[in-house]
């Protein structure tokens, strides 16, 4: 998901009723090399190192500009997420305390039928691995808890890293979305990809989802 949802704006309301336990607080995850978790304030300083560098953050919207930006975001995170309509984890190695990254889901509709999903790692983490671990991981977050049956991501056709990581998880490639993402001035052409609910559920009864 390269066009990030959070933009920095004046506090919304967030929505009254909680009618599921990931509005109060999203569930820890653990892997084998890998937790994912709630975002956290104390994230803040590490994201800015992981997320800022000009390999990491080319491809997507332009992240927060300082610690302080990424604290706002972090903040706004938690409150859509209360409001039901966006989940944000956390990347942390095992080993280690603050978070190398993020995966998140924002509904497309009400009701999260249809989703749009997308992450973002430190480069010092890229073919470790995470993506495919943490990946899987929040699919069957999306399709087992908050019920996604259509669950999207784009790529930028230039990110061949991040159309590859798609493409191994699983995804399936529908087509090209022509000039749809505007980077630094310049439309870029997007991939867009997609995992059903049913696919992803039937290929889990077979094994590995990995190819």
């Amino acid at each position: 998901m390269e066009k990030m949802p959070y933009q920095p704006e004046p506090d919304r309301p967030v929505a009254g009723a909680v009618s599921s336990d990931w509005r109060m607080a999203l569930p820890v995850m653990a892997g084998s090399t890998i937790t994912l978790r709630e975002l956290e304030v104390t994230d803040a300083p590490a994201l800015f190192a992981m997320l800022t560098p000009e390999e990491v953050s080319r491809f997507i919207s332009p992240p927060p500009t300082t610690v302080a930006g990424f604290e706002k975001f972090i903040l706004w995170a938690r409150a859509e997420r209360a409001a039901g309509r966006y989940v944000c984890f956390a990347v942390v190695p095992h080993g280690m305390q603050t978070a190398v990254g993020l995966f998140q889901v924002r509904q497309l509709e009400p009701g999260f039928a249809t989703a749009e999903w997308g992450f973002a790692l430190g480069s010092s983490f890229w073919g470790s691995g995470i993506f495919i671990e943490g990946g899987e991981m929040v699919v069957n977050f999306a399709i087992e808890t908050l019920g996604v049956s259509r669950l999207e991501a784009r790529a930028a056709v230039a990110n061949g890293r991040g159309n590859g990581a798609l493409r191994k998880l699983g995804a399936v490639q529908e087509g090209v979305l022509r000039r749809s993402f505007l980077k630094d001035g310049q439309f870029l052409d997007q991939m867009l990809w997609s995992i059903l609910s049913e696919e992803w559920q039937g290929k889990a009864v077979w094994g590995r989802r990995v190819h």
